[in-house]
């Protein structure tokens, strides 16, 4: 079956789930993205509390590396941290709901090509009339 001959309501319910599965991707994406900056923030913080208060520490802003406060540093990595795990689970939500979503639109695609099927053997006519 060509693309053309597809009914008007596949045709939208196909186009809904492609772009489901689309923002599901780039929300899969973005979560593993905040995931490795957590796991990098946690280094830098393992690493951070391995100095004394006498070494020098320094941090990145931009493309240069500026001298700063251990202490201060401290709390930047651990807020950053927060934000980035609350980032974390904000993003398993969208997931868990764009999935969620995607299983009702295959589902309902299922549904409707079933029964368009089923009322084409029983009436004999287009068998691609949007089920009522």
């Amino acid at each position: 079956m060509s693309e053309q001959e597809l009914p008007p309501w596949l045709k939208e319910q196909l186009a809904r789930l492609q772009q489901l599965q689309q923002n599901l991707q780039a929300i899969m994406m973005q979560k593993q993205q905040v995931e490795l900056e957590i796991s990098e923030t946690e280094r830098a913080l393992e690493e951070l509390k391995k100095t004394t208060s006498d070494d020098a520490v320094y941090k990145l802003a931009g493309p240069l590396l500026v001298k700063s406060d251990k202490d201060n540093l401290l709390k930047e990595l651990e807020e950053k941290k927060e934000l980035s795990s609350t980032r974390t689970v904000v993003l398993g939500k969208q997931e868990s709901r764009v999935k969620e979503n995607l299983k009702e639109v295959e589902n309902k695609i299922n549904q409707m090509m079933h029964m368009a099927q089923s009322g084409s053997s029983q009436s004999g006519s287009n068998k691609f009339n949007q089920p009522s």
